[in-house]
This record gives structure tokens, C-alpha cells and sequence, in this order.
């Protein structure tokens, strides 16, 4: 088949020899250059070189970083990171693939994965949703587990080899779902909800295995959050690696690094509850023996304490005769011990009689009545002395026997007594006071 009209045919070339030459046009025609994107499928194999890919909301590019170049680095890009390299354009002829073979690297921020990842949690932890009290501690020994996961991942096949070692009597329940892409959401969600409206299991297991960070998206989506949160039944994650974190690890009852570990998290190791109902059953048995051993010298303690009805009766008319002699000699201390209590109380009676008590007290009466005798005259003769000494001062002191002596007392109309001739005048009247009666005179004339 020929393409022009012409007879010329096309020059044949290997494929080795096309990706050559593609090479040299690409490498000629860009320079180096400067590109911005956020890193997805970051990898450091042991060789030290990075292999990733750098991407925007409509594109994406094969990159390298080689040993060479990234050493310099300071710090190593992670999956989400945002960055800008100068790179230059080539085409790997190994594989026909474009790709940028990155010199140098800069951080512009964390992506917009990272940045839409935080901006979910964010939200849905102000929601409650990631709240610790709300989460539900596992069945101990759950019978049947509904696994929400793909039906030919490796996530499935771990999970039931790892059943079947630990706790074969498990049942699961595969619930079929995309793990990947747009389409995986709504089946992850109906599944959520199939589960709990069936309600025949006792937990629910939602798992995938690893891969990118867009590849595991769909575990980020609010709808799959909030149809754990909704859930009745206790929901495990076992989503992705050990570093891999999803929101619907937040919100689940119970996130295990990897399906795997999952497995192991939900499940009893059989092995482990061997050894112990071992460990029970010689406890058990050695418990058995021990009461049997305890019975046997209980009967035969019973067995030599069993006599016959006449020796019985013979060993209780002996204790009825002891304890008769016993309450003969309690009878006779008990009236002892009252006789003596008798005297006592009879000898305190006569060291108490009240005659004797008066006796003493009218003996003591008289002599107190004789000592007030003693103290009255006693006193009634000072008070005479006393009587007779302030009689005589008084009479010594009365006016009356100035008077009879021949004096007299003057007194002025008003009474009050003379003691100076100017203190009356002449034609004044006054009263003079004899040691028997009275003048009354006017004065006619005075001298000093």
C-alpha cells in the first residue's frame, strides 16, 4: 500500500532508531526548562534515584531526579507536594515514553490533593465525625464479617488467608465494590448500606491494598465518610500501606495499617486460645484432682468419727452428767458469791447508819450553839463599852450642860445664832436661850 501517488515508499526504520531520533528532536528544540505541578507516584528504589510524576488538574508527566542531582536535595518530595523543577524535556528510548529528567527542585506548597485532603478533614472534624467517644469497641468473637472490597484484589485473598489461619470459624461475606476511580464512591457507599440494612453480620471490614494517592481518592470522599459515620455496625479500615492515610480512616471504628493487619485486628488467634484452653483444662483437671483428694479425707474423717447409737447415747448421758456437775458448782459459787456480797453490803449499811450520823451532828450542834452563846455576849459587851464611850462624848458635847453651867445662846430674829455684837444693830430683837427658858430682848446700844 502506498501513500502518494508516487512510486517513492517510505524509508523503514527500527524502533530503536525512531525513539533515537525523536530524542535528538525533542532534547534540540527544548532547552531546559521550568515546570510546576504536584508530585503523585514518588519512588526512591536502592539505586538513590527519584522516579515520579508530576501532574495538573488536566495532565500529567513521567519525571526522574538522579543521584547525581537529588543528593543536593535538603529534603526528599512526598506524594501531594507541590514543586517546580528545571528539567530537561528527553524521551527514554527503552520504553518510547516522554519524560523530564529534573537538575533542580523547589517546593510551591503541598498540592492540590494535599490541600483538598485537609480542607475534608478539617471539616468533617468540626462535624464530630472523627469524635473518639463515638467509636465502638469491637465484637471479642465475631461469627460473620462483612468484607467491602474488590472481588479480585489482593486486599480479599490476604484477608481470607489470613482468617483461615488465625480463626477458621469466621464467615465472610464479600460485598463487591471498585476500590479505584470516580465510579468506586457510590458502589463503596451502597455496600455501607446494604450491610447495615442486612444487618447478619457483626462488623464490617472495608479494605484495599496499596497504591497512589489518586488511586486510593475514592476513600477520601465525604459521601464514604459519612456513610461510615452512619453506620450501625463497628466499621474497620485496612486501606492501603502502613504510611497510607485515608479520611475513612478517621471516621471508622478502628483503622489497621494494611488488609492484613485488618485481618489480624478483627480475628482471635487460634493458636494462642489453644494454648490457653489447654492451660484451662490442666488447671481444670489439676482443680478436679484436688477436691477428689479433699473428699477422700473427708470421708474417711467422717468414717472414723461414725460410731454406733448405744456408744452415742453413752457419750451424751456422760456429757449430760458433766454438765450437770457443771451447773451444780456454778449454782453453789453464784450463792457464795452472794452471801459474800450480802455481808459486804450489810457491814457498808452499818458504817452508814443514819443514828450514828446524829449522834455525831447533835454533838456538833451544841458545841456551835455554846461557841454563838460565847461570840453573842461577847460582842453584846463591846457594843455596851462602845455604847457607854460615844453616850459620855455626846454629853460632853451637848449645849445644855454649856447652859447650866450660866452661859446662854443669842439668836437673831431669823435664829441664827450671835457670835458678834456687830451683827446686830441697836432697836434689833433677839432671843436669848437660858439653861431653863427664854429672853426675848431689843437692843438698844452694842460695843465692839
Amino acid at each position: 500500500m502506498t501513500i502518494f501517488a508516487s512510486d517513492k515508499r517510505l524509508p523503514i526504520l527500527q524502533v530503536s532508531e525512531l525513539n533515537s531520533a525523536v530524542r535528538e528532536i525533542i532534547e534540540g528544540n527544548f532547552p531546559l526548562l521550568q515546570v510546576e505541578g504536584e508530585i503523585s507516584n514518588f519512588s526512591c528504589p536502592s539505586s538513590g534515584h527519584w522516579y515520579f510524576s508530576l501532574k495538573d488538574a488536566r495532565a500529567q508527566v513521567r519525571c526522574a531526579m538522579f543521584r547525581n542531582r537529588n543528593i543536593a536535595q535538603r529534603w526528599q518530595p512526598t506524594d501531594g507536594m507541590q514543586v517546580r523543577i528545571v528539567a530537561q524535556p528527553t524521551l527514554y528510548e527503552g520504553r518510547g515514553e516522554f519524560q523530564l529528567i529534573a537538575e533542580q527542585m523547589e517546593k510551591q506548597g503541598g498540592g492540590d490533593l494535599a490541600a483538598e485532603f485537609q480542607r475534608i478533614k478539617e471539616k468533617l472534624a468540626a462535624e464530630g465525625l472523627f469524635a473518639a467517644e463515638r467509636k465502638r469497641p469491637l465484637p471479642a468473637f465475631p461469627r460473620r464479617v462483612a468484607v467491602i472490597s474488590s472481588a479480585t484484589g489482593a486486599a480479599w485473598h490476604d484477608i481470607r488467608v489470613t482468617l483461615a489461619k488465625r480463626w477458621p470459624l469466621l464467615e465472610l461475606l464479600l460485598y463487591p465494590v471498585l476500590v479505584q476511580g470516580d465510579a468506586a464512591v457510590p458502589q463503596i457507599v451502597a455496600a455501607l448500606e446494604l450491610a447495615n440494612r442486612r444487618a447478619s453480620e457483626d462488623l464490617i471490614l472495608l479494605a484495599r491494598g496499596g497504591g497512589s494517592a489518586e488511586d486510593l481518592w475514592c476513600f477520601n470522599d465525604e459521601r464514604v465518610a459519612r456513610a461510615i459515620f452512619s453506620s450501625t455496625l463497628p466499621v474497620v479500615t485496612g486501606i492501603g500501606h502502613e504510611i497510607d492515610f485515608t479520611i475513612a480512616d478517621f471516621v471508622a471504628d478502628l483503622r489497621a495499617a494494611t488488609p492484613t493487619a485488618a485481618a489480624e485486628r478483627i480475628s482471635p488467634e487460634q493458636n494462642e486460645w489453644r494454648a490457653r484452653l489447654r492451660s484451662l483444662q490442666q488447671q481444670m483437671q489439676r482443680g478436679m484432682d484436688r477436691r477428689l483428694r479433699e473428699a477422700t479425707l473427708s470421708l474417711d474423717y467422717l468414717r472414723a468419727r461414725l460410731r454406733s447409737p448405744a456408744e452415742n447415747l453413752r457419750f451424751e448421758q456422760q456429757q449430760v452428767q458433766q454438765l450437770a456437775q457443771r451447773l451444780y458448782r456454778q449454782v453453789q459459787q453464784t450463792i457464795r458469791s452472794c452471801e459474800q456480797r450480802q455481808q459486804t453490803l450489810l457491814s457498808r449499811l452499818h458504817r452508814n447508819d443514819p443514828r450514828r450520823g446524829l449522834l455525831s451532828l447533835q454533838e456538833a450542834s451544841e458545841q456551835l450553839r455554846k461557841r454563838l452563846l460565847l461570840a453573842w455576849q461577847s460582842q453584846l459587851l463591846r457594843q455596851e463599852r462602845e455604847l457607854e464611850r460615844r453616850r459620855l462624848r455626846l454629853q460632853g458635847l451637848d449645849p445644855r450642860a454649856i447652859l447650866e453651867r450660866g452661859y446662854a445662846i443669842a439668836r437673831d430674829q431669823n435664829g441664827k445664832v450671835i457670835r458678834e455684837a456687830k451683827e446686830v444693830g441697836p432697836g434689833s430683837e433677839i432671843e436669848t436661850i437660858l439653861w431653863r427658858g427664854s429672853l426675848r430682848s431689843r437692843v438698844t446700844a452694842y460695843e465692839d
